[in-house]
């Protein structure tokens, strides 16, 4: 029979020794940190991430995410580096190099080649004296502790430090780049983040598929266009073609009776509900509350200029709800 008890105690555990490796990281945090960023800052080439093993895959996750913040990075692998793979790296980079013991053989041709050449080594390490810290130019250390797995001998609270740390380079590269959802969208256009991050102008509707109509308009006219647009809304214009009102079933319900002898500024609702292309989708989303399932485009804000219409499920199809 298992026990249900001891694997949550071993979880829990697991997770309580990572969190306080990772609240001495921030305690300890040096002025190291604040070198190593301005030195990626003022890199001109790219930023280089390797390591070996498990170090490797947070190495693999730490180049992503520089590269989707807007910081250019790779991975490279070690050992594939002393099979040609050096060739990757330039005098312009910035080499970061991971190993917990800062002991890895793999690591060495590597970390040769960036003395050779010139090029900026940051080594994340635990072991100051380690072959990987003096072979640094700056070093960004990880405090000593045993791993979450008791032997010792599973990469866990390392790693974990290790991850957290990347974060908070690519963070504070963010910060210091004023970088925005907007640009994280260019280098994430795909998947449900990159879909919260679309632009109405991206999904919205333009030029004929666009009901509108003038104000004097006869709504027999106005239900044909309403019916051959088929978003069941339609925007009122005035003799400037700026927009003054919508028509919504709401309305063509309120006006039932005589409905036919009336003309569309007669009808519509004034003063309509706008956005504009540059707002972000979730945006819109967030504006169509209650009932409302289409927004009309003007061309900026404050602007009764139309450009577009979304309706919701163009962001539904977007993936963005």
């Amino acid at each position: 029979m298992t026990d249900p008890e001891k694997f949550l105690h071993a979880g829990r555990r697991v997770i309580i020794e990572e969190a306080d490796a990772l609240q001495k990281l921030a305690d300890q945090l040096s002025i190291g940190f604040a070198e190593a960023t301005a030195l990626i800052i003022n890199a001109k080439g790219r930023i280089i991430v390797s390591g070996m093993g498990k170090s490797g895959h947070i190495a693999r996750k730490i180049a992503a995410t520089l590269a989707s913040t807007g910081t250019p990075a790779h991975f490279v692998h070690p050992a594939e580096a002393s099979h040609g793979d050096l060739g990757m790296i330039t005098p312009t980079d910035v080499v970061i190099a991971i190993s917990n013991s800062g002991e890895v053989p793999e690591l060495a041709n590597l970390v040769a080649y960036t003395r050779r050449f010139g090029i900026p080594l940051i080594g994340i390490t635990s072991r100051t004296g380690s072959s990987l810290a003096t072979q640094s130019d700056i070093v960004l250390k990880l405090p000593e502790l045993g791993e979450a797995c008791g032997a010792g001998v599973v990469p866990t609270t390392s790693t974990t430090m290790t991850l957290a740390l990347g974060d908070a380079l690519a963070i504070a590269l963010m910060e210091h780049r004023d970088f925005t959802p907007e640009n994280f969208r260019k280098f994430h256009p795909g998947g449900k983040l990159g879909a919260r991050l679309s632009k109405v102008g991206d999904l919205m509707h333009r030029g004929d598929a666009v009901p509108l109509v003038h104000q004097d308009t006869p709504m027999g006219d106005t239900l044909l266009t309403i019916s051959q647009k088929g978003f069941g809304v339609v925007g009122v214009l005035n003799d400037e073609r700026h927009l003054i009102g919508v028509i919504t079933d709401g309305d063509l319900r309120r006006h039932m009776d005589g409905l036919l002898d009336l003309s569309a500024g007669q009808t519509m609702t004034a003063n309509p509900q706008t956005i504009g292309p540059e707002a972000l989708a979730e945006e819109a989303i967030a504006a169509m509350s209650g009932h409302i399932t289409c927004l009309f485009v003007t061309a900026s804000e404050g602007d009764a200029d139309v450009v577009g219409i979304l309706h919701i499920h163009d962001c539904l199809r977007a993936g963005v709800i």
